[in-house]
Protein backbone atom coordinates (compact mmCIF):
# COMPACT_ATOMS: atom_id res chain seq x y z
CA UNK A 1 0.00 0.00 0.00
CA UNK A 2 1.35 3.39 -1.03
CA UNK A 3 0.80 6.06 1.62
CA UNK A 4 2.37 9.39 0.79
CA UNK A 5 4.27 11.34 3.42
CA UNK A 6 2.15 14.10 4.93
CA UNK A 7 2.56 17.73 3.94
CA UNK A 8 4.05 19.39 7.00
CA UNK A 9 5.89 22.71 6.54
CA UNK A 10 7.97 24.46 9.18
CA UNK A 11 7.24 28.14 9.82
CA UNK A 12 9.13 30.61 11.96
CA UNK A 13 6.95 32.66 14.31
CA UNK A 14 8.09 36.24 14.79
CA UNK A 15 6.79 36.99 18.26
CA UNK A 16 8.26 39.82 20.39
CA UNK A 17 8.60 37.68 23.55
CA UNK A 18 11.00 35.31 21.83
CA UNK A 19 12.86 38.01 19.95
CA UNK A 20 13.39 39.90 23.22
CA UNK A 21 14.70 36.74 24.88
CA UNK A 22 17.11 36.02 22.03
CA UNK A 23 15.18 32.90 20.98
CA UNK A 24 13.81 31.65 17.67
CA UNK A 25 10.48 29.83 17.71
CA UNK A 26 9.46 27.55 14.85
CA UNK A 27 6.31 25.48 14.43
CA UNK A 28 6.00 22.28 12.43
CA UNK A 29 2.55 22.37 10.90
CA UNK A 30 1.56 18.73 11.17
CA UNK A 31 -1.99 20.06 11.39
CA UNK A 32 -1.87 20.87 7.66
CA UNK A 33 -1.32 17.28 6.55
CA UNK A 34 -5.05 16.52 6.27
CA UNK A 35 -8.27 18.05 7.62
CA UNK A 36 -9.11 14.89 9.58
CA UNK A 37 -6.06 12.57 9.43
CA UNK A 38 -3.89 15.37 10.68
CA UNK A 39 -0.76 15.71 12.73
CA UNK A 40 0.72 12.76 14.53
CA UNK A 41 -2.43 10.77 13.77
CA UNK A 42 -1.36 10.37 10.13
CA UNK A 43 2.12 9.35 11.18
CA UNK A 44 0.92 6.91 13.85
CA UNK A 45 -1.60 5.32 11.50
CA UNK A 46 0.75 5.00 8.51
CA UNK A 47 2.43 1.72 9.37
CA UNK A 48 -0.74 0.26 10.88
CA UNK A 49 -2.41 0.73 7.49
CA UNK A 50 0.56 -0.77 5.67
CA UNK A 51 0.72 -3.76 8.03
CA UNK A 52 -3.02 -4.34 7.84
CA UNK A 53 -2.85 -4.41 4.04
CA UNK A 54 0.14 -6.77 4.09
CA UNK A 55 -1.77 -9.13 6.38
CA UNK A 56 -4.84 -8.94 4.10
CA UNK A 57 -6.89 -7.35 6.85
CA UNK A 58 -9.89 -5.33 5.69
CA UNK A 59 -11.33 -4.11 8.99
CA UNK A 60 -9.69 -1.63 11.38
CA UNK A 61 -10.86 -1.84 14.99
CA UNK A 62 -9.78 0.88 17.40
CA UNK A 63 -10.63 2.77 20.59
CA UNK A 64 -11.04 6.35 21.78
CA UNK A 65 -12.93 8.81 23.92
CA UNK A 66 -16.04 10.71 22.79
CA UNK A 67 -13.97 13.58 21.33
CA UNK A 68 -11.14 11.38 20.05
CA UNK A 69 -9.09 12.82 17.20
CA UNK A 70 -7.72 9.30 16.73
CA UNK A 71 -11.18 7.83 16.09
CA UNK A 72 -11.92 10.49 13.50
CA UNK A 73 -8.51 10.07 11.85
CA UNK A 74 -8.97 6.29 11.66
CA UNK A 75 -12.45 6.69 10.19
CA UNK A 76 -11.16 9.11 7.52
CA UNK A 77 -8.10 6.98 6.77
CA UNK A 78 -10.24 3.89 6.51
CA UNK A 79 -12.48 5.59 3.97
CA UNK A 80 -9.50 6.93 2.02
CA UNK A 81 -7.70 3.58 1.86
CA UNK A 82 -10.80 1.36 1.62
CA UNK A 83 -10.92 -0.28 5.04
CA UNK A 84 -14.03 -0.99 7.05
CA UNK A 85 -13.72 0.72 10.46
CA UNK A 86 -15.16 0.16 13.91
CA UNK A 87 -14.59 2.43 16.90
CA UNK A 88 -15.21 1.56 20.52
CA UNK A 89 -15.99 4.71 22.49
CA UNK A 90 -15.23 4.95 26.19
CA UNK A 91 -18.18 5.51 28.50
CA UNK A 92 -21.88 6.19 28.15
CA UNK A 93 -23.49 6.89 24.79
CA UNK A 94 -23.27 10.51 23.69
CA UNK A 95 -23.64 12.45 20.46
CA UNK A 96 -21.31 15.18 19.22
CA UNK A 97 -19.86 16.59 16.02
CA UNK A 98 -16.71 14.43 16.13
CA UNK A 99 -18.64 11.18 16.43
CA UNK A 100 -21.06 12.28 13.72
CA UNK A 101 -18.12 12.85 11.39
CA UNK A 102 -16.78 9.39 12.25
CA UNK A 103 -20.10 7.93 11.14
CA UNK A 104 -20.09 10.02 7.96
CA UNK A 105 -16.76 8.41 7.10
CA UNK A 106 -18.41 5.03 7.55
CA UNK A 107 -17.17 4.05 11.02
CA UNK A 108 -19.42 1.85 13.14
CA UNK A 109 -19.41 3.12 16.72
CA UNK A 110 -20.03 1.15 19.91
CA UNK A 111 -20.01 2.58 23.43
CA UNK A 112 -18.36 0.37 26.03
CA UNK A 113 -18.06 0.47 29.80
CA UNK A 114 -14.78 1.77 31.15
CA UNK A 115 -13.62 -1.62 32.46
CA UNK A 116 -13.82 -3.12 28.95
CA UNK A 117 -12.14 -0.04 27.52
CA UNK A 118 -9.29 -0.31 30.01
CA UNK A 119 -8.66 -3.92 28.94
CA UNK A 120 -8.70 -3.16 25.23
CA UNK A 121 -6.37 -5.94 24.07
CA UNK A 122 -8.36 -8.62 25.89
CA UNK A 123 -11.65 -7.08 24.74
CA UNK A 124 -10.56 -7.21 21.10
CA UNK A 125 -9.27 -10.78 21.45
CA UNK A 126 -12.55 -11.97 22.94
CA UNK A 127 -14.80 -10.24 20.42
CA UNK A 128 -12.79 -10.78 17.24
CA UNK A 129 -11.00 -14.09 17.85
CA UNK A 130 -12.88 -15.75 14.98
CA UNK A 131 -12.60 -12.76 12.64
CA UNK A 132 -9.47 -13.11 10.50
CA UNK A 133 -10.09 -9.83 8.66
CA UNK A 134 -9.99 -7.51 11.69
CA UNK A 135 -6.90 -5.58 12.74
CA UNK A 136 -6.39 -4.07 16.20
CA UNK A 137 -5.15 -0.47 16.62
CA UNK A 138 -4.71 0.67 20.19
CA UNK A 139 -5.96 3.98 21.59
CA UNK A 140 -4.21 6.87 19.86
CA UNK A 141 -2.26 4.49 17.60
CA UNK A 142 0.03 3.73 20.55
CA UNK A 143 2.79 1.14 20.29
CA UNK A 144 5.93 0.52 18.26
CA UNK A 145 4.10 0.38 14.92
CA UNK A 146 2.74 3.89 15.39
CA UNK A 147 6.01 5.18 16.81
CA UNK A 148 7.85 4.12 13.64
CA UNK A 149 5.86 6.66 11.65
CA UNK A 150 6.39 9.43 14.18
CA UNK A 151 10.18 9.03 14.08
CA UNK A 152 10.09 9.72 10.33
CA UNK A 153 9.23 13.36 10.92
CA UNK A 154 12.77 13.93 12.21
CA UNK A 155 13.91 13.31 8.64
CA UNK A 156 11.98 16.43 7.59
CA UNK A 157 14.23 18.69 9.66
CA UNK A 158 16.89 20.48 7.61
CA UNK A 159 18.47 22.17 10.64
CA UNK A 160 19.20 21.00 14.17
CA UNK A 161 16.89 22.44 16.80
CA UNK A 162 17.99 22.84 20.39
CA UNK A 163 14.55 21.89 21.63
CA UNK A 164 11.62 19.98 20.16
CA UNK A 165 8.41 20.40 22.14
CA UNK A 166 5.27 18.29 21.86
CA UNK A 167 2.09 17.73 23.82
CA UNK A 168 1.79 14.39 25.59
CA UNK A 169 -1.33 12.24 25.97
CA UNK A 170 -0.64 8.52 25.73
CA UNK A 171 3.06 9.33 25.41
CA UNK A 172 3.73 7.43 22.19
CA UNK A 173 4.67 10.50 20.13
CA UNK A 174 6.99 11.75 22.86
CA UNK A 175 8.63 8.33 23.23
CA UNK A 176 9.15 8.04 19.47
CA UNK A 177 10.76 11.47 19.28
CA UNK A 178 13.14 10.74 22.15
CA UNK A 179 14.09 7.41 20.61
CA UNK A 180 14.59 9.00 17.21
CA UNK A 181 16.74 11.81 18.57
CA UNK A 182 18.90 9.26 20.38
CA UNK A 183 19.23 7.05 17.31
CA UNK A 184 20.26 10.01 15.16
CA UNK A 185 22.54 11.37 17.91
CA UNK A 186 21.04 14.83 17.53
CA UNK A 187 22.09 17.63 19.84
CA UNK A 188 18.43 18.16 20.70
CA UNK A 189 16.34 17.86 23.83
CA UNK A 190 12.72 16.75 23.52
CA UNK A 191 10.28 18.43 25.90
CA UNK A 192 6.96 16.74 26.54
CA UNK A 193 4.08 18.80 27.93
CA UNK A 194 1.70 16.41 29.66
CA UNK A 195 -1.98 17.29 29.26
CA UNK A 196 -2.92 14.77 31.94
CA UNK A 197 -3.04 15.46 35.66
CA UNK A 198 -1.06 13.04 37.81
CA UNK A 199 0.58 11.28 34.87
CA UNK A 200 4.11 11.14 36.25
CA UNK A 201 4.17 7.44 35.36
CA UNK A 202 4.65 8.54 31.72
CA UNK A 203 8.28 9.12 32.64
CA UNK A 204 8.68 5.35 32.67
CA UNK A 205 8.24 5.29 28.88
CA UNK A 206 11.61 6.99 28.34
CA UNK A 207 13.62 6.16 31.44
CA UNK A 208 15.97 3.98 29.38
CA UNK A 209 17.16 6.99 27.37
CA UNK A 210 19.80 9.47 28.62
CA UNK A 211 18.29 12.40 30.52
CA UNK A 212 20.11 14.86 28.26
CA UNK A 213 17.66 14.00 25.49
CA UNK A 214 14.32 14.50 27.24
CA UNK A 215 12.23 16.15 29.90
CA UNK A 216 8.58 15.64 30.75
CA UNK A 217 6.78 18.59 32.33
CA UNK A 218 3.67 17.90 34.39
CA UNK A 219 2.57 21.32 35.61
CA UNK A 220 0.93 22.70 32.45
CA UNK A 221 -2.18 20.49 32.27
CA UNK A 222 -4.57 23.33 33.26
CA UNK A 223 -6.53 21.06 35.58
CA UNK A 224 -6.33 17.76 33.70
CA UNK A 225 -7.26 16.10 30.44
CA UNK A 226 -9.77 18.15 28.43
CA UNK A 227 -9.95 20.67 31.29
CA UNK A 228 -9.67 24.34 30.42
CA UNK A 229 -9.20 27.64 32.21
CA UNK A 230 -10.15 31.16 31.15
CA UNK A 231 -6.43 31.89 30.88
CA UNK A 232 -5.93 29.02 28.44
CA UNK A 233 -8.82 30.08 26.20
CA UNK A 234 -7.57 33.68 26.25
CA UNK A 235 -4.09 32.48 25.30
CA UNK A 236 -5.41 30.42 22.36
CA UNK A 237 -7.38 33.38 21.07
CA UNK A 238 -4.44 35.74 21.43
CA UNK A 239 -2.04 33.30 19.81
CA UNK A 240 -4.34 32.97 16.82
CA UNK A 241 -4.47 36.76 16.48
CA UNK A 242 -0.66 37.20 16.51
CA UNK A 243 0.32 34.11 14.50
CA UNK A 244 -2.57 33.13 12.26
CA UNK A 245 -2.39 29.62 13.75
CA UNK A 246 -5.27 27.94 15.56
CA UNK A 247 -4.59 25.66 18.52
CA UNK A 248 -6.97 23.31 20.29
CA UNK A 249 -7.63 23.52 24.01
CA UNK A 250 -6.95 19.85 24.82
CA UNK A 251 -3.41 19.41 23.51
CA UNK A 252 -1.67 22.09 21.46
CA UNK A 253 -2.94 25.12 23.33
CA UNK A 254 -1.46 23.78 26.55
CA UNK A 255 1.79 22.89 24.80
CA UNK A 256 2.24 26.35 23.28
CA UNK A 257 1.22 28.12 26.48
CA UNK A 258 3.92 26.12 28.28
CA UNK A 259 6.54 27.25 25.73
CA UNK A 260 5.58 30.89 26.28
CA UNK A 261 5.77 30.53 30.06
CA UNK A 262 9.13 28.74 29.90
CA UNK A 263 10.52 31.44 27.62
CA UNK A 264 9.22 34.16 29.94
CA UNK A 265 10.99 32.45 32.84
CA UNK A 266 14.29 32.30 30.88
CA UNK A 267 14.20 28.52 30.85
CA UNK A 268 15.66 28.28 27.35
CA UNK A 269 19.28 29.21 26.72
CA UNK A 270 19.69 32.46 24.78
CA UNK A 271 20.26 31.82 21.09
CA UNK A 272 18.27 28.58 21.11
CA UNK A 273 16.07 27.37 18.28
CA UNK A 274 12.80 25.87 19.52
CA UNK A 275 10.57 23.69 17.34
CA UNK A 276 6.96 23.22 18.48
CA UNK A 277 5.07 20.32 16.95
CA UNK A 278 1.51 21.24 16.03
CA UNK A 279 -0.10 17.82 15.96
CA UNK A 280 -3.53 18.91 14.82
CA UNK A 281 -6.46 18.15 17.08
CA UNK A 282 -8.41 21.19 15.97
CA UNK A 283 -11.63 19.20 16.00
CA UNK A 284 -11.50 19.65 19.77
CA UNK A 285 -12.42 23.30 19.23
CA UNK A 286 -15.89 22.12 18.14
CA UNK A 287 -16.78 21.57 21.80
CA UNK A 288 -16.26 25.30 22.46
CA UNK A 289 -18.45 26.55 19.62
Amino acid sequence: MLIENPYSPIEELNIPLFENKGLRLFIKREDLSHPFISGNKWRKLKYHLIEAAQLSKTHLVTFGGPYSNHLLATAAAGAKYHFKTTGFVRGEEVSNAVLKLCRWFGMQLHFVKRSDYKNRVEFFAQNYKSDSESYFIDEGGAGTTGETGVKELLGDLNVCYDYIVCSVGTGSTFKALVEGVCERRLNTKVYGISVLKGAENLNDLVQQYPQQYWQLLHNFHQGGYAKTTPQLIAFIQNFASISGVLLDQVYEGKMMMAIFELAQENHFKKGSKILALHNGGLNGLLSLL
